[in-house]
This record gives C-alpha cells, sequence and structure tokens, in this order.
C-alpha cells in the first residue's frame, strides 16, 4: 500500500512545459517538430496505438494529399523519410472539370474550348515546382510520426490515456487523467480532433455550418493509367475527385448528399465502380474497387478564437472545412509549424503560455485559416446550386481563369505553402 501511495504521489507531480492533448498527424506533428526545443513535452492520446506497427499492405483508403510545404515540415522532423516512397504518389497535374455537358475530349481552346466542357488545369511544370502535391496514406504517415516521437527525448508518450479533467491557474493548466494522474502545464495543446473536449474545456465554442454532404471514400485499380494526374469534377449533385495512387490506382472522395452517400455504401462493388467510372467519364476507364467505401458527415467550424487562457487549438480542434481543395490537413500542418515556431523563438519569454506568445499565434494563423474556410465555402456554394445563370457564370468563369496564367499561379500559391 505504501509504494501505491508514493507511486500516486509521483504520478501526481508530473509538470510540463507543453502538453499535447491528441495523437493524430497534427499533434504527433507538433509534437516532433518540437524536438531540440529544450522545452519538456507530453503527448496525451486516447487511442491504443495500433499504428505503432509495421503498416499493413492494404490501401487505406484515408489518404491526403501533402502539399511541398508540408512535406518540407515533415521532412525536418525526419517522419518524411520513414515512408515507404513506394507508397506515395506525385501529383504533377491537376483538372477540374465543371458541370457542362459531359465531355471525354480534351477542352481545345476560344470558342471551340467552351464548347467542350469548363476546364481548369494546374501543373507542376507551370508552377515551377516537382510535383503540386503528394498522395500519402493516412496510416502511413500517423506510423511515421510515431516512430519519430519514440526516439524523441524530452517527450512522455502518455498513451492510452484518457483526459477528465481541465482547470487553470494563472501560473499554469491542470490536465487530470482517468487513472488519476495529473500533468501541470504551462501551455495545453488541443489537438484532439473535430470534437475537441479540450476546446469546450476552454470554453471555445461555435456553432458549425453543416454542409449537408458526406464525403464517400474508396480505392480503385483503374484500367487507364492516370499519369500523376488528379481529377476533380464539379457536379449538380456533388463533387468528386480522383486522386492518384502508386501504380494503376486512385483513391477517391465524392462529397454528396447524405441520401446519396447511403445509396453509395449500400451498392455492390460492381455496381459502384460502374457509378464512379460514369460519373468520372470513363476518364480512366473501368475501375475495380480495392478497398470497401465509407462516408463520413462534412462540416465548417469558424471558431471566434483559436487560443484562450494557457490553450492553443491546432488541425481540426482549431477550424473544420471542406475537403475539396484537399487543404484540411496541411492547414493543420500549418498551425503546428506556426506554433513550433513560437514557442521555439520566443525569446526572453519563459513562460510557453503567455497571453501575448498566444495572441501573436492566432493573428499569424487567422487570415490562412479563414482564407481557406471562404474559398471551399464559396466553392461548393457556388456548384452545389441549381440557378442556370449561375451554372453558365461558374463554367464560364473557370475556362477563362484557364487561361489566365498569372491567375492560376496566384490561385496555387497559397495551397503549395
Amino acid at each position: 500500500m505504501e509504494n501505491i501511495a508514493i507511486m500516486r504521489a509521483m504520478k501526481s507531480s508530473m509538470q510540463y512545459d507543453v502538453v499535447i492533448v491528441g495523437g493524430g498527424l497534427v499533434g504527433a506533428s507538433l509534437a516532433a517538430a518540437m524536438k531540440g526545443s529544450g522545452l519538456s513535452l507530453a503527448l496525451v492520446d486516447a487511442g491504443v496505438q495500433t499504428i505503432l506497427a509495421d503498416p499493413v499492405s492494404n490501401w487505406d483508403s484515408r489518404i491526403y494529399a501533402i502539399s511541398p510545404g508540408s512535406r518540407r515540415f515533415l521532412e525536418q522532423s525526419g517522419a518524411w523519410s520513414q515512408l515507404d516512397a513506394n507508397r506515395i504518389a506525385p501529383v504533377e497535374e491537376m483538372r477540374v472539370f465543371g458541370d457542362t455537358d459531359p465531355a471525354v475530349t480534351p477542352v481545345l481552346s476560344g470558342v471551340e474550348g467552351l464548347r467542350a466542357g469548363a476546364k481548369l488545369e494546374f501543373s507542376a511544370y507551370q508552377m515551377g515546382v516537382s510535383e503540386l502535391a503528394c498522395i500519402v496514406e493516412n496510416r502511413a504517415l500517423q506510423h511515421a510520426l510515431w516512430h519519430v516521437l519514440q526516439q524523441q527525448e524530452e517527450l512522455d508518450l502518455i498513451n492510452p490515456a484518457r483526459c477528465f479533467s481541465l482547470s487553470f491557474t494563472e501560473e499554469a493548466a491542470e490536465l487530470t487523467l482517468e487513472d488519476g494522474r495529473c500533468l501541470s502545464t504551462k501551455l495545453i495543446v488541443g489537438a484532439d480532433g473535430r470534437d475537441s473536449w479540450v476546446r469546450n474545456q476552454a470554453g471555445i465554442s461555435a456553432a458549425p455550418t453543416d454542409y449537408q454532404q458526406h464525403g464517400v471514400v474508396a480505392n480503385f485499380s483503374c484500367e487507364l493509367p492516370h499519369r500523376g494526374i488528379a481529377h476533380q469534377w464539379f457536379q449538380p449533385d456533388g463533387i468528386l475527385a480522383l486522386l492518384p495512387l502508386p501504380g494503376n490506382r486512385v483513391s477517391m472522395v465524392w462529397s454528396v448528399s447524405p441520401e446519396k452517400a447511403q445509396q453509395l455504401l449500400a451498392l455492390s462493388p460492381e455496381e459502384l465502380c460502374s457509378q464512379v467510372a460514369d460519373a468520372a467519364r470513363y476518364t480512366l476507364g473501368e475501375l475495380q474497387l480495392i478497398t470497401p467505401a465509407a462516408a463520413f458527415p462534412l462540416r465548417m467550424l469558424t471558431l471566434p478564437h483559436i487560443s484562450a487562457q494557457r490553450v492553443a487549438l491546432i488541425g481540426d480542434a482549431a477550424h473544420n472545412m471542406h475537403p475539396l481543395a484537399g487543404q484540411g490537413v496541411n492547414t493543420g500542418f500549418r498551425d503546428a509549424r506556426q506554433l513550433a515556431q513560437l514557442l521555439t523563438d520566443r525569446g526572453a519569454c519563459q513562460d510557453c503560455g503567455d497571453a501575448q506568445l498566444l495572441r501573436r499565434y492566432e493573428r499569424k494563423r487567422k487570415e490562412d485559416i479563414y482564407t481557406m474556410q471562404f474559398t471551399t465555402y464559396g466553392l461548393k456554394n457556388l456548384f452545389c446550386n441549381d440557378d442556370p445563370l449561375l451554372r453558365k457564370l461558374r463554367n464560364v468563369g473557370l475556362n477563362v481563369t484557364d487561361y489566365l496564367v498569372p491567375l492560376k499561379k496566384m490561385l496555387m500559391q497559397h495551397a503549395l505553402n
């Protein structure tokens, strides 16, 4: 009994400079980016980390388009080098189609181009980069990050562990876990997802905007080579994207109404392949399903603040947005990158939870977050609209933008960061 009491006393005295709640991609990336900062860190995650085992050979239906800026961020922490290069697909070109009459043939120039269908193309060559993005599986990237974290000094991985309560004093935040351990920290970072417990405990709230859509995801092998091209079709009933995977494989994200999502999930593999191939205008020929379809609800969350007393929010805990631009996780990585930089280069300020420091973090992130949310919200509502005049204008707009190379470069530049 005496030994148990001593152990409990030791547990209750755990003190840190920074405690990160949530060990997903963004939370893990922040912890990895803080290596060598001289700060004492803890990462608390509720899940049993089966990801620490080698990733299975099956393809993960949840994938991410990692921007060049996010790739550099992950390279600096050493996580990127842990990935299997044979499981990464570079995106060298992106083709976006409007909802005019389907056209399988390439868009021509001038009037003939407008007749053939609305189309907007982005290329890595045109942007002067080696690739627009890299498609990476969620499971593989999660495994790579946690492999790096296991080797990191001055970092305690507290997993699995569930949070019980959070309180604040002028000097610290006190996080109590369900097993009785108490973590005292100068700063607590909420990286615990869209339904963030930390966000709720800190009193930061806002009503999310329901997009009235679900994202349906699945992976396919395709008859024709994708040639490193990401395809996206804006359609009256949703937005379909086919993203390149290594080999003749693609990953689908189809944003549709909840009713259509249920219909898609109920289809046989053959029926689903037929519907997706038809919606994609057989651009990649016939398809074969290689991972079962799954669906998740889509929403936008814009918070009045992403920091509070001794609290900073990152990733989905700080913002939700439509996946049509593939920028959700990249925006989260930019949160982690900015916060890590501020904490590491905080100068004479010894307190990681200093109110002025957290306000600087919020100011530096606000424009980027609002820009991405406004863009994705606007595009979703622009194309998911039955107004005939609006339909004509938006498709003409795609074609006009396609001819204005400086405008295309400006649009893409932000997404490359």
